[in-house]
Order: structure tokens, then sequence, then C-alpha cells
């Protein structure tokens, strides 16, 4: 049997979660991550906040990185000034989920960025958000549907080649560019919807949806045929 590629998943690390008659401090995944990542051929690794300088051994044991959805990025980190509508910032996280970031791009590690992973990716080469749009988050904690239109010739576009309705909660979105990137698909509002870089720079990849919450699997399918 050949041996399913590891797929390293970014996690949350909350102050308080309960089961059972627990409530500790955990490290936590949505269970989409991990079944979606099974489901298109992989084995899922739970990545929770470490120390930035161990991002580099970290991302050498996988064959592919994913940057899971979450909080805001601290505004600060692209040299902006904090909106009012923007969340608490998530330090641990943001350093983290950078350092390994940083460290997947120099090693040629696959990389697919989810919503906020996407806009790290982004911040991580250098661009800028929008911090506050609207309709794409349109009932607090429900997830919405809208479309997303490919580019033709993109990575994404070989994935998902015609226009899709994908799920969707976010209330920021790429702004400037980072260095590299090209937008690969938009929204009707023209709300970029995802980015990546040219094939000779490497295979990385960010949607601005939620690929976890539906049942399309070729935007990860695509991320593990990378390392197969």
């Amino acid at each position: 049997m050949t041996a399913r590629p590891l797929i390293g998943v970014s996690t949350y690390l909350e102050a308080g979660a309960r089961w059972g008659v627990w409530e500790l401090e955990a490290a936590l995944l949505p269970v989409g991550y991990p079944r979606l990542v099974q489901r298109s051929g992989g084995l899922a690794a739970m990545l929770p906040p470490d120390e930035q300088e161990q991002a580099a051994a970290t991302v050498a044991r996988l064959d592919a990185l994913v940057i899971a959805g979450g909080p805001d990025v601290d505004p600060a980190r692209y040299g902006a000034e904090r909106d009012p509508r923007t969340g608490p910032p998530a330090h641990a996280r943001d350093t983290w989920e950078l350092a390994l970031i940083d460290a997947a791009l120099s090693a040629g590690v696959p990389l697919l960025g989810i919503c906020r992973g996407m806009q790290l990716l982004n911040v991580a080469l250098g661009g800028t958000l929008v911090q506050h749009v609207e309709g794409h988050a349109e009932v607090v904690g429900v997830f919405g549907r809208h479309t997303v239109k490919p580019v033709p010739g993109t990575r994404y576009a070989e994935a998902v080649p015609e226009e899709t309705s994908v799920p969707a909660y976010h209330h920021q979105a790429v702004d400037r560019l980072g260095a590299g990137l090209v937008p690969s698909a938009y929204a009707e509002d023209g709300t970029v919807e995802a980015v990546e870089l040219p094939a000779a720079d490497g295979w990385a990849l960010g949607v601005q949806w939620h690929p976890e919450m539906g049942e399309d699997s070729r935007v990860m399918r695509a991320l593990v045929r990378a390392v197969s």
C-alpha cells in the first residue's frame, strides 16, 4: 500500500475548551479540515502553535502544509492601523503560522492557505489586507455561499475550471498583492478569492473560502497531487 502524504494543518490554541467533565486549554481544529485531507488522499497532522524557531524543522517532516482559517491577522503585521471592526490579535498564532509559511516557501513544500491562511500568505509576501468587506459573512456564526470565477491559465483554474458556489465566512480580504502572487479567482463583487504563485516559483495557493465546509475536494486534491 502506498503511504499517504503527510499534510500538516495549523490549529487554534484556545484558553478553555469543554468536553465531558473537563474544561482545559486545548489545541483545536474543526473536524472538516482533517476530514477534507483524508478524503483527498492525505494523512492529517495537527500543528499547534510552537516556537517560531521550530518551523523549519516541522515543515521538513511534512509533505505539504495547510494554514487553516481563524481570527483576523494583526494589522501591525502589514503596517496598518487597526480598524474598529478588526478582531482581537492572535499574536502566537500569527508568529507561528507566518514562520511555517516562510519555511514552506523556502523549502519548496506545497502550501495551501484557507481564508485566514490565504490572507497570511499574502502578508508573508509583503501584501496588505482590506480590514472589512460587506456581504461575505452575512449571519454571525453561519457559513454563507457565493460564486467564485477562476482566472484561466492558473493553477486554481486547472483544478476547478468552472464558476463554483463556495462556502464562505470572512470579513477581510486581500488588498495589495504580496510579491510574486497572482489572483486566480474572483467573487462577483470583484473581491480576490484565490491567489497563487506561478508554477516556476513553487506550489502555493490560497483560497478565501472554506472548502472544508463543503463537498468539493478538488482544491485539497490538487495539493495532495502536488506531492504524490
